[in-house]
Order: structure tokens, then sequence, then C-alpha cells
């Protein structure tokens, strides 16, 4: 949420930035919103006036009632009680105008950042840098359930019994492997400083739309029938909760956590053949890292989060690539977004494994997340979040980039301890 004096000094600005997210049909909000704050100021004038003629003429009355002047005291009761009468019809239409304005200044995207490229849709997000050479074999590689399937390995026909469609049972090798990436990225984000913490699972409405739009959040989250709780999409939204309506002191910043969570997600809509199987689900586990700090060091930050995932991946041997999202592929929230994409051999392509992004302050403006300094002055802190990994999606990028030609998965010198010592991840004999 913006600043609504940054909207009221510059709306031209707002108007262009909603223009660079192709989201045309929310240039009328700009006007509504001066409209209404502009509203709402003069109710706010006129009730300081009314209050101070209320508290001028109230202390008449004593006076007039010492002078004997009952008449001219209780004419002027009858003006007082008619100035309370005006402030109390003002006092509601103010709260029904703060919540109007609150409404529509929730829906204008955050500004973006200027070197942020402008584009439509997520097909004009631009390649930055490659990790690690993309590698085809020479045998065929086969769709990644089929590679589960040849360790006994997973099991969607009974989760779809007992759960339906989007749903796995990870078994065997395989959920040891899921697991083993887990844990290893919890001592991967440790080991960079990190504080590690596991989050509550769901939270409550205030939070939801305190750190996404209502557009994201109608797509994503599950409601809790009959509570005023939600699961999470994804554990930054937990994460950056810890922190509402609070002050911090500057001094303690930043805030560097690292979080497990499952995380469930409608997964509205249909997708491709290549987003069968575990690739796009209703739930999975995820590590992720979350920032809060001063807003002239989220730059910085933005790019230590992006690079920790890179690092990540290249200590499972697997090559990835970083993509600057554009304009109109970013949520209506953040600043500045960039994916990180995994090698698919099988595919011969990459694929989204994580997005890590800058919020600037518009998740603590929602939030209340304020930092206090040395010498009492307030401000909104920056928030920021990645992902470390998410499997079982990054499952498929391990599996084929470390498939061998036998059929059997390499564990990586990284990944080794976690799994027992295990180097390899033999097919069962009776596939």
């Amino acid at each position: 949420m913006l600043d609504i004096k940054f909207v009221r000094e510059n709306p031209d600005v707002v108007r262009q930035n909603i223009k660079n997210k192709f989201q045309d049909a929310k240039l009328p909000l700009v006007d509504e919103v001066l409209r209404l704050d502009k509203e709402n100021r003069e109710i706010k004038q006129e009730l300081q006036a009314l209050q101070a003629d209320r508290n001028r003429i109230s202390k008449e009355i004593g006076k007039l009632m010492a002078q004997g002047k009952k008449e001219e005291a209780e004419e002027t009761k009858k003006k007082v009680a008619e100035f309370a009468k005006r402030m109390e019809e003002l006092a509601a239409k103010e709260k029904e105008v703060e919540v109007d304005l609150k409404k529509n200044m929730m829906i204008i995207p955050n500004i973006i950042d200027p070197s942020v490229p402008i584009g439509r849709d997520d097909s004009e997000n631009v390649e930055i840098e490659r990790f690690g050479e993309p590698v085809v074999p020479d045998f065929d590689i086969p769709y990644h359930t089929e590679i589960m399937e040849k360790f006994d390995g997973i099991d969607m026909d009974a989760a779809g019994r007992v759960a339906g469609n989007g749903f796995y049972y990870l078994m065997g090798d395989i959920a040891r492997l899921h697991s083993s990436i887990i844990s290893y990225a919890r001592d991967f984000m440790i080991g960079r400083g990190f504080t590690y913490c596991v989050p509550p699972f769901m939270i409550r409405s205030n939070v939801v739309t305190g750190v996404m739009s209502f557009a994201e959040m109608d797509a994503m989250m599950y409601k809790i029938e009959g509570e005023d709780l939600y699961l999470i999409g994804t554990s930054e939204h937990s994460m950056i909760g810890k922190f509402i309506d609070t002050i911090n002191p500057e001094e303690k910043l930043p805030y560097t956590l690292t979080s497990y969570s499952p995380c469930f997600r409608k997964e509205k809509g249909a997708h491709g053949i290549e987003e069968r199987g575990v690739y796009r689900i209703h739930q999975f586990e995820k590590q992720e890292m979350i920032v809060v700090c001063k807003p002239e060091e989220s730059p910085m930050w933005y790019d230590k989060l992006w690079q920790n995932t890179v690092d990540f991946f290249r200590t499972l041997d697997i090559p990835v690539r970083t993509l600057e999202c554009c304009s109109g592929d970013l949520a209506d929230l953040k600043v500045k977004s960039l994916d990180v994409e995994a090698w698919s051999p099988r595919q011969k392509k990459y694929f989204e494994v994580g997005s890590c992004s800058n919020l600037g302050d518009a998740q603590a403006r929602r939030l209340g997340i304020r930092v206090k300094t040395k010498d009492g002055k307030k401000y909104f802190a920056h928030t920021l979040n990645n992902t470390v990994v998410a499997p079982p999606r990054m499952l498929i990028a391990f599996l084929e980039n470390n498939l061998q030609a036998d059929g059997s998965v390499k564990i990586p010198a990284a990944l080794q301890p976690y799994m027992g010592g295990q180097t390899v991840i033999e097919v069962k004999q009776d596939k």
C-alpha cells in the first residue's frame, strides 16, 4: 500500500506505474483516492473546528451560570448539543470514508523499481545470468513421476483416492530424499547467518491482507470454515506476519530468518502437460528466507537472497539461471522480483524453482511494521523474501540432473550426510 501523501503529491507517477503494469482498469482508482482523501481531510478539519468551538462555548456556560444568566446558559447548552450531534455525524462519515479510502489504496499497485523491464507478462521476463553448464545426456530421461516410480517412490493413485487430484504419497528413498533436501536447506541457511524458525501454518485474515493482494488471496488461500484463519500458501506470509504491529529498534535490524513449513495452495486454472505429476500441487513443503531491514539496505539484501538460492542449487549439481521479472509479471505489492529457474534436461529448457522479491515498505505499511531510531523517529521497514528450496518441484530438477544411464540417481556430496552416507539411489530390481 502506498503512502497517501505520495499519491496526493505524485498522482501522475502513480498513474504511469499502473500503465507500466498493464492494469489500466485501475486508473480510475487514483481519482477516487484523491477525492476520498480530500473529503477525509475536510471532515477532519471541520471536526477540529467544531471541537474547538464546543470547548470554547462550554466554558461560557459556567460563566453565565455564575452570573445568574440561566436562560442564556440554556441556549448555549443547546448550541453545544448541536455541535455534539454534528460531530457525531462527521465521526461516522469519517470512518466510512477512511474504510473506502483504504480499500481503494490497497488495490493500487506498489511503485516498481526503475530497473524493472516493462513487459506484459512472464513471456517478457529478461534472462540475467546462467550458473552451471546445461547438459543433455545421450540417453532418454523419463517424466519425473516415471523416474520416481522406478524407486517405488511415489503413489499418486492412492493419494487421489484419499484426497483427490493435486496430492501425492512420497515413499522410501524418494521420501527420504525430499526430507534430506529440506534439512540440508535449513543448515545451508543457518550457515549463512539466518535464524531458523518454524512458523504457524495458519494465519488470520488481517495478516493475509497485509502480505498479499486481494487477487492473490482469492487465487491461492484455503479458508478454514467458521474461523478467521487461512492455511498459509507460502511461509513468508506467516514469517512477515510475525512482526505485525511492532516497533523495532533500528539497531536490531536486519532480521534475517529462514523458515520451514508446509504450504497449501488452490492452484486455480488449467495447466499444461508439463505441469502434471508433482509440479503443481495443493500441498508441498518449503524452506524460505525473509529479511526485515532498513530501506537503504533492501537492494543489497535482494541481491544476497537470490544468490543464496543459486549457490544452494549449484551445490547439488543443478544448473540454474536468473530471470528479471517484467512489470506485468510483478504482483501488486512487489517493487522488484527475480526468478531462479533450474535446468530440465528432459525438456531442454529451464523452469521456475524459486522467486526472490523486494516489497519495499508495502507489507510493513499494511501490517504496521515500524522501525524506531535512537532519537525517537519512526519509519516503515522494508521486507524481502526468497525461496531457498520447495520440493517436491525441486525434486524434478534434482532427479533429471542427477539421473544416470542405468536409471540410478547419484547423490551429490553435500547431500550424502543427510541420506545416511548413501551415494546413489538404485532402481528397484522388480522394476
